[in-house]
């Protein structure tokens, strides 16, 4: 019996450490590449930040970090991808204001922002110019809204150009239509160079569009910015009062890039991808090429950037309700 006994406790022993031989054989996170999905074309400041952040992030974490463009879908695609890879961290998404905005433009998406993706970090954001023709009359948001007040009575008259249906250009515009209590004629464009184009030509009469984009125009002389859309007043900016000072109270919209997870990736790693990204944004070289790019680095915690997502999807859905927008 005794030794019955001391069979019996060896070939436990001896399965208990079978057991804990996987769990001692797993090689700590990451020991391969990280695919990095950004669901819009190359060449945007979405891509951009991607690659900035994919080789620091790389350099740091000892592993490759391949970014993987996957357009289509106002961002859709590239999204529904994230949300249905492993949660592994070995999958990630970079995403953009579309991400906060598709819940409301689509009647459905084929995932669920709020619940299959974990928040990282909101890594940068950068204001938008209230922009008309540099031969305009309007110097200032209140000429504006004196003139799509009295163009009201002739429907089309005053005119405002986007990038395209349901992007931060139109909702921003509609946010100061419903702000403002006016109405102007939306022109859509496919992208913003073309729409920007015609704002120059005086074609249409006015614009939101990013101060990457439409800054240079200013600069140059060719538009002339009434107000930015920032919450205070911007680097490089300083002059030009914000939408809120020019009687539009609590008005902020930035276009911003952010980092999530798919939803149930292991805490660890969670704390070590928003440790890397928050170091990253906050290193002078990281600063340097944002400054270069005329983006503002947050690098905020995953807690504030769960937060940002949450408030940023409630506004636009409240902005696209009122406004009828749909893109299905």
């Amino acid at each position: 019996m005794a030794l019955a006994a001391q069979a019996l406790g060896s070939i436990a022993l001896a399965a208990g450490m079978a057991g804990a031989l996987p769990a001692q054989a797993q090689s700590p996170w990451p020991d391969k590449p990280i695919k990095l999905v950004v669901p819009y074309p190359p060449g945007g400041n979405a891509d951009n930040t991607a690659r900035l952040l994919a080789t620091q992030l790389g350099s740091r974490l000892g592993q490759q970090v391949i970014v993987d463009n996957r357009p289509g879908g106002s961002g859709t695609i590239g999204a529904a991808a994230v949300a249905k890879a492993a949660p592994d961290g070995y999958t990630l998404l970079l995403d953009a204001t579309a991400f906060t905005v598709n819940p409301s433009l689509f009647a459905k998406l084929p995932y669920q922002p709020a619940k299959d993706f974990a928040p990282i970090s909101l890594i940068n954001q950068v204001p938008l110019l209230l922009v008309v023709p540099a031969n305009s009359a309007l110097h200032t948001v209140a000429d504006l809204s004196r003139a799509a007040q009295a163009a009201q009575a002739a429907p089309g008259k005053l005119s405002y150009a986007s990038a395209g249906n349901g992007g931060a250009q139109h909702l921003a515009a509609e946010l100061y239509k419903q702000g403002a209590k006016v109405e102007m004629t939306h022109i859509p464009y496919r992208g913003g160079a073309p729409a920007l184009t015609d704002l120059i030509g005086g074609q249409v009469d006015a614009m939101f569009s990013a101060t990457t984009a439409s800054g240079p125009f200013v600069k140059g002389g060719k538009l002339r910015a009434l107000a930015i859309t920032s919450a205070q007043r911007s680097e490089g900016w300083e002059q030009l009062p914000t939408m809120a000072e020019s009687g539009l109270a609590g008005f902020e919209v930035n276009e911003w890039n952010g980092l999530f997870a798919p939803a149930g990736t292991p805490p660890p790693v969670l704390q070590r991808l928003e440790a890397e990204t928050r170091a990253i944004v906050a290193s002078p070289e990281m600063q340097k090429r944002f400054a270069e790019l005329g983006v503002q680095g947050v690098g905020s915690s995953a807690q504030a950037f769960s937060s940002f997502v949450q408030a940023e999807t409630a506004k636009w859905a409240g902005v696209i309700r009122a406004s009828g927008i749909r893109m299905d």
